[in-house]
């Protein structure tokens, strides 16, 4: 979709649709709000009449279609943003996509927002509604159908923003984050490919392609290399695969003179059928997605040169697909790391710590970055505590966590910070056999002894762990709870939020 900026009014538009934000109305007769008396003459009183009947009521997701004479666009929408005293850009962001969504296939190739009717001067002012209004628009649009031989629904081909003389803030806003949802659903598209087209090598050969476009640097450690490097976690979960695992690096080299050094983790299980501890057959075919952190690693690089951001930011991604076969690792095997520390593997199925081992190690070690984030799909307790639309943090650095928290909230990639105490990291280190063990004999808190085992391998940068499990795709049965700006399949979580983090690095929290 393509998304455009202009000054004109939205009922002049050449778009064949105008969308205006309607909020809930009061209990009772009431009149018909000034903003809205020119497009009731223009559907020849069809609006009015609507509203003195109370068909009008405002609620959230409430869509109501007239269609208009004269000049201008055909059809009017009207969308629901619910009651002001709860508005606020998530509605914004959601409202638009609900609009996309809804007119996809129904005759409509362009749509014109006319922002003044998405602003709340207690809530919502013009830079913060232009985000989210393209954010909604971009991503709500979005379909993967690289596989489908007939078509589907045709979408929005163009999203206007109607802003009558927009300042240079909303200028630069919009231009960012149209920037950004393009970069969001880049990563979307490579998130979404199926396992027999996504190998290690695979992502690597979609880095190396990042890299010349982007003027980023990038090197691919094969399994040579890994060995050469005692990266036996990667090593020993790609193991069982006939397509070697990888680990990737890019670097983005940031702007001016000493700029902080961010680096970002990506957990990249190409397929995980949890190994020799094999999973359920039963959805399955989502482990496919595990590979979205180290995809998202992809966006938030190539998102960190679009942006133009200060910070010089190192991506690792550490990739490998989780198979059973006569070379797979083992429960009981013991597995030496990069950082020279040994992993007893008790369950072949808690893979994805065993791999970002080596690669948050690595990024540690070689690196030194003031802050250290990684993100992975990483334990199914992440969605049982917190749900599929709120991504767990664990940090050790609660500069790091605030700085994370502040970003969240700016981008509407939402995440909660989670306790990490002595008690799970001994629940980790009780090994028999090695220093830590990648699983442990009760069935407690398996978000936070997974952030303890990932912490052993941080030496002691500041850190910040996403356990994405969750959030990071929606299914056909969860789509219908979640917001309409997050499609069928992979969602590109963390690209929006890590991008607003870096862009603000220098004004730090609490914005």
């Amino acid at each position: 979709m393509r998304v455009r900026l202009s000054p004109e009014e939205p009922s002049l538009s050449r778009s064949q649709v105008v969308v205006r934000g309607l909020f809930e109305r009061p209990v009772g007769p009431s009149r018909l709000p000034p903003d809205l008396r020119a497009e009731d003459r223009a559907t020849q009183g069809a609006l009015g009449r609507a509203w003195t009947a109370v068909e009008l009521r405002g609620s959230r997701k409430e869509i109501t279609t007239f269609h208009r004479s004269g000049p201008g666009p055909g059809r009017l929408v009207l969308i629901g943003l619910g009651a002001p005293g709860r508005y606020d850009a998530e509605v914004a962001r959601r409202a638009s996509a609900e609009v996309v969504r809804a007119l996809a296939g129904r005759g409509a190739r362009s749509v014109t927002f006319a922002l003044e009717s998405f602003l709340r001067a207690d809530a919502v002012d013009e830079v913060a509604a232009v985000r989210a209004v393209v954010d909604g628009a971009g991503l709500g649009s979005y379909q993967f159908a690289r596989f489908k031989t007939k078509a589907p629904d045709a979408p929005i081909e163009e999203a206007v923003v109607a802003v009558p003389r927009p300042s240079r803030a909303v200028r630069a806003a919009f231009r960012e984050e149209a920037d950004l949802v393009d970069v969001v659903r880049w990563t979307r598209d490579i998130a979404n490919l199926p396992a027999c087209d996504a190998t290690p090598a695979r992502l690597a050969r979609e880095a190396q392609a990042l890299g010349r476009s982007h003027r980023l640097r990038v090197r691919v450690f094969d399994e040579r290399a890994l060995a050469r490097m005692g990266c036996g976690g990667i090593l020993a979960v790609g193991g069982g695969s006939t397509h070697p695992p990888r680990m990737i690096t890019l670097e983005y080299p940031g702007r001016g003179r000493s700029p902080p050094t961010i680096a970002v983790v990506g957990k990249g299980i190409t397929f995980d059928s949890g190994g020799i501890s094999i999973k359920p057959a039963a959805s399955m075919s989502h482990m496919k997605f595990d590979k979205s952190g180290a995809v998202a690693v992809l966006g938030i690089l190539r998102a960190a040169r679009v942006l133009n951001v200060r910070p010089r930011v190192i991506g690792v991604m550490g990739c490998a697909e989780n198979l059973p076969s006569g070379s797979a690792y083992r429960p009981g095997d013991v597995v030496r790391t990069y950082s020279g520390r040994t992993i007893e593997v008790l369950n072949t199925d808690a893979e994805g710590r065993v791999v970002l081992s080596d690669a948050l190690a690595y990024a540690a070690k070689n690196y030194r970055p003031d802050a250290l984030i990684d993100l992975a799909t990483l334990t199914g307790a992440q969605s049982v505590a917190l749900g599929d639309t709120i991504a767990g943090m664990v940090s050790t650095d609660d500069a790091l966590a605030a700085r994370l928290a502040d970003a969240s909230a700016r981008s509407g990639e939402a995440i909660w910070r989670m306790p990490l105490t002595d008690y799970h990291r001994e629940l980790v280190r009780a090994a028999d056999f090695g220093d830590v063990r990648n699983s442990i004999e009760i069935p407690l808190a398996g978000m936070l002894t997974a952030a303890a085992f990932l912490e052993t391998f941080t030496l002691e940068r500041p850190w910040a762990h996403l356990d994405i499990a969750g959030v990071a795709y929606t299914t056909l049965s969860t789509r219908k709870y979640q917001p309409a700006y997050l499609n069928a399949g992979a969602v590109g979580f963390g690209v929006r939020l890590l991008a607003r983090l870096l862009a603000d690095w220098d004004v730090g929290a609490g914005r």
